[in-house]
């Protein structure tokens, strides 16, 4: 079924108040946080295909997005990439559709109208982008989550904050259009974006994986077993081992958890700002360490998803 520059697959499912979980990559997926946390969804819930573009070369350069060759029951197949739709049926009584969103290399105007229109046509109730950004936080404390709806800061759930002392201002995606669209017509737009530790760039960051699902199962009730992993502490605790034996890493990390503290003693204040997160330090770290911090997204032994 052609949905504008979408391709469904039919019948439709009939979706109940369907809400979109979406990711995009690689704008603001730090960590791949945002992707990480849809695929788990996506096989907690047995989510099935549902589509994506037509043609996908239209709006993404595949020397830049490159597809990929894999083999299934022996036969040798493409992975085009592409915006691809999923759904599942949800635990309660909402529907997820799961988007994920590649930034477009061209005709992002055309591209955005395209998501715009299949997400109205499939009646969504709520749009809800997520992901990840580094900011200086330590990995020794709790992760935060920045959360906003429909423009406005999101408060009174479990592990979001909204506050912040200064609207962001600098280079940001124009995939923020699709909410901006989405809004304006009435359906409900929700953005959470996870804080990681910006000293310690995995490329897969399960702590933030995990908190993401803890955030989600505030607001939709998903069962416990979501969020659970091994994965997510591990990382972190390598981190924390070679810290005893680097000075600059425990300088680095004492200093943040000082600012992470304060801040929270400043919102158990009843402040009603919380201070502009400082920038990234530009301490040095030792090859050595670096080299580390690289490697930290390995799994280990016994390691488990």
């Amino acid at each position: 079924m052609r949905i504008g520059q979408f391709e469904l697959k039919e019948p439709l499912p009939e979706l109940r108040q369907p809400h979109v979980i979406a990711s995009l990559t690689p704008w603001i997926d730090a960590g791949s946080v945002g992707s990480l946390t849809i695929e788990r969804l996506e096989r907690y819930m047995e989510a099935g295909d549902l589509g994506g573009l037509a043609t996908p070369g239209r709006y993404f350069d595949f020397t830049r997005y490159r597809p990929v060759v894999f083999y299934e029951e022996g036969k040798r197949k493409m992975k085009i990439p592409n915006a691809d739709l999923r759904f599942a049926a949800g635990p309660g009584d909402t529907d997820f559709v799961f988007l994920h969103l590649l930034e477009p290399h061209s005709l992002a105007e055309e591209y955005i109208d395209a998501i715009v229109e299949v997400l109205e046509t499939l009646k969504i109730k709520r749009y809800c982008r997520i992901g990840a950004m580094y900011d200086a936080v330590p990995h020794t404390r709790p992760l935060l989550v920045m959360g906003t709806q429909n423009g406005e800061p999101l408060e009174g759930i479990e592990g979001v904050t909204g506050n912040r002392r200064r609207p962001y201002q600098g280079p940001t995606s124009i995939m923020n259009l699709v909410g901006e669209r989405l809004t304006a017509s009435g359906i409900d737009s929700m953005m959470l974006m996870c804080r990681l530790p910006h000293y310690a760039e995995l490329e897969a960051d399960f702590a933030g994986r995990t908190k993401m699902l803890q955030v989600l199962s505030s607001i939709y009730g998903f069962p416990p077993e979501y969020a659970k992993s091994q994965r997510d502490t591990q990382q972190y605790e390598r981190i924390t081992s070679e810290m005893s034996r680097n000075p600059q890493i425990k300088s680095l990390v004492e200093r943040l958890e000082s600012d992470y503290d304060a801040r929270l003693a400043r919102r158990a204040g009843e402040s009603t700002e919380e201070p502009a997160p400082q920038p990234p330090s530009t301490t040095e770290l030792p090859p050595s360490v670096e080299q580390f911090l690289r490697e930290l997204d390995q799994p280990g032994p016994g390691s488990q998803n």
